[in-house]
This record gives structure tokens, sequence and C-alpha cells, in this order.
């Protein structure tokens, strides 16, 4: 979808949309090395950095965040340059605030678990759930990594199974075995 597809499609679906004034949510791409991410910032940081299709995350977006929707590039270039820095290996934390308004509240504990766990290393589905004080609910913490809405950002990708297998990404497992390796090659380098 081109970005004149995306304005057309905002104009048509939301009743809010202004076209000139900045919107409340900021709606965008970002094509990168593991492909397409689709970009959403509120008020309160970034919201999605999703490889779900742009008119799926805009329909999650209006339906649980707000209806003013467009393009904004001076509110998603700051995270796509972040991104860029990352791919090369030159940033490890993102200074872009996430907001996990997409997320359920127990997706929420989980993320925010996640995003402790630092640049270039794993954990394991087991030793979130101990973090979070649900050692036994493997299924639901895999589901919440799995809904991550801030994929990248919130690093969901450094959860691994204790076996040493990857496991599932939204951006499937090549995606997830690329971001392992940039954070280990650039970890490497220092």
């Amino acid at each position: 979808m081109s970005s004149n597809d995306l304005d057309a499609l905002l104009r048509v679906t939301s009743s809010t949309y202004r076209g000139e004034a900045p919107p409340d949510i900021a709606l965008g791409t970002y094509d990168g090395a593991v492909g397409r991410l689709v970009l959403a910032v509120t008020g309160k940081g970034l919201a999605a950095c999703s490889f779900e299709p742009e008119d799926r995350v805009f329909e999650q977006i209006i339906r649980h965040v707000g209806t003013f929707v467009g393009p904004d590039p001076g509110r998603l270039d700051p995270v796509r340059r972040e991104l860029d820095a990352y791919f090369s290996g030159r940033l490890r934390t993102f200074a872009t605030p996430v907001d996990l308004a997409l997320a359920t509240p127990f997706a929420r504990t989980v993320l925010q678990k996640t995003m402790a766990v630092p640049y270039g290393t794993t954990t394991t589905l087991e030793e979130i759930g101990e973090r979070i004080g649900r050692p036994r609910a493997l299924r639901a913490v895999g589901n919440a990594l799995g809904a991550n809405p801030v994929c990248v950002i919130v690093p969901c990708h450094r959860v691994v199974h204790a076996d040493g297998g990857l496991g599932d990404y939204a951006g499937g497992v090549a995606a997830k075995q690329h971001l392992l390796n940039v954070e280990r090659r650039a970890s490497a380098a220092r």
C-alpha cells in the first residue's frame, strides 16, 4: 500500500480525518531488513511496530485507541531513524516511548518484563513466566508475546524456548533470527 493509498483509506474510513491538521495518531510504514513494519504513534508513544498489514493495524488503532488517524512524518521519522540505527548495529536502546494501548493487561505485564531483557541476550518463556509470578502460564506468556503490537522495540524476539529453539515470531523465524544476529554481531564488535 502506497502513502497515497493509505491517505485515501484514512479519508474514507475515518470520519474525523482532516488531512491538513496533524492527526492524534500518526500511521505509516517502515521498510527494513525484516520487511515492512506498520508504525503508529500516539501522544503517549509508539503503539504499533507491527508485521500485520496496514489495514489490520489501522482497524485495531481506531477500535482501541482513537479515530483521528493519519500520516504524520514528523512523528514517524524519529522512529524510522532509530530503526535504521538499530538494524545497522548502532543502537542498543530505543529512546522512543512505548504505548501498550493495543495489549491486554496481562500482555502488558509480559511485555514490560520483556523490555528488561538486555540487548544481545535471550531469555525463555519460563523465565518470563517466573518474572511475572506465573511460572506455569507458558501458553499465556507465549500468546502475549505473539500478540506484541510493538515488535522489535519491545524485544519479544529475545524470548526463546528452553531447549534453544527460536519458537514462533510475528515476522517469521527468519526475521527473529536476523534480529538476534544483528544484536549478537553488534555486541561482539564492542
